[in-house]
């Protein structure tokens, strides 16, 4: 009788993913359509500029940035940049060498600077020799809080002290109080696998998304607090209540941009790994819905060495559950019975 009634539940589970799953699919972009870390409509001419070992584009780009102060667009632009010149930086030398003082040069030469010391086995000693350059991008443009997001990066690299990291936020805030990016460093620096603990980093991520504006990015940073609490696998009651409040807050964040808009797209992204993680799986189905093709390698890189392949199975295997809870229905209608 038992193993009648586990094959019974076996073949309702199978006939609900296979009559379920298909309808599922709608919204959803087909997995040749799915892109990773696709950059947006001002940014792909400066990277195709730089394939051809052009730095114009992108100078104009960074320029424009500045000064009509787009800080979040900025430091977007300037990681994009330094990740495309960690392997060709044959246009960002021609533009130095042109331009030795353009603070957007400078400010993209940091950048590359600290991703690659930070690839090195000596990270600390590396980052510390390559502090003057994070300096000469803070004095390219006082107002840009960009190079300071990058020296939170760089001072946590370097095991700086809670007092000179806090010296260090003071100057980032002091040029832009919501700047998502700076944000996002003192989150990292915080977190429990760095220099604080999973409770210092929800008390900040909250705290920062109560006194964030409108609409801004900075309200996701509990789900980043969220996910990082989820990937020590250390949860309790207490703190997987607060990893579905952060859930919670950034659907309501989500929901306030257009579905497959790229702005928004990591938030989604990161979303939709912590429901996965805490098995809500309609809730993360609709936010692979809203994602659409744009997949942003962090988070699924940290499950995978392949985000993207990462991406689609989460991403079917959350339709697969969403189908298994939908009741068959028979003609009519009407749920079918199996036994009495």
């Amino acid at each position: 009788m038992v193993h009648t009634m586990s094959l019974l539940r076996a073949l309702i589970r199978t006939a609900r993913m296979i009559r379920h799953t298909p309808p599922l699919a709608d919204g959803l972009p087909p997995d040749e359509a799915v892109l990773l870390d696709a950059p947006d409509e001002r940014l792909s001419p400066s990277l195709v500029a730089a394939a051809l070992g052009e730095y114009e584009p992108a100078a104009k780009l960074l320029a424009t940035t500045r000064e009509s102060a787009e800080w979040e667009n900025r430091d977007r632009y300037v990681m994009r940049l330094a990740a495309f010149a960690y392997s060709r930086d044959e246009w960002l030398a021609t533009w130095l060498a042109a331009a030795p003082r353009d603070p957007d040069a400078l400010v993209v030469k940091a950048q590359l600077a600290v991703r690659r010391a930070w690839d090195s086995p000596a990270r600390a000693e590396r980052l510390r020799e390559i502090g003057p350059l994070i300096d000469a991008a803070a004095e390219g443009d006082r107002h840009d809080p960009v190079p300071w997001r990058i020296s939170l990066d760089h001072a946590r690299g370097t095991h700086a002290t809670h007092t000179a990291f806090e010296s260090l936020w003071e100057q980032a805030v002091r040029r832009s109080p919501h700047h998502y990016g700076c944000h996002v460093a003192a989150l990292q620096y915080l977190s429990a696998q760095w220099y604080g603990s999973h409770r210092e980093c929800f008390d900040f991520a909250e705290q920062a998304a109560a006194d964030a504006l409108p609409g801004s990015l900075v309200q996701a940073l509990p789900v980043r607090a969220a996910f990082a609490q989820l990937l020590s696998g250390d949860t309790t009651s207490v703190q997987d209540d607060r990893i579905d409040a952060a859930a919670d807050l950034a659907i309501t964040l989500s929901a306030e941009y257009q579905a497959g808009d790229p702005w928004p797209a990591e938030v989604r992204n990161l979303l939709a790994y912590v429901l996965v993680g805490r098995g809500r799986w309609t809730d993360a189905l609709e936010q692979f819905r809203l994602i659409g093709p744009y997949v942003t390698s962090f988070p699924w890189s940290y499950a995978s060495d392949d985000p993207l392949g990462q991406f689609l199975e989460a991403r079917d295997g959350v339709r697969i559950e969403v189908a298994s809870a939908v009741p068959v229905r028979g003609r009519g209608g009407r749920s079918r019975s199996f036994g009495h």
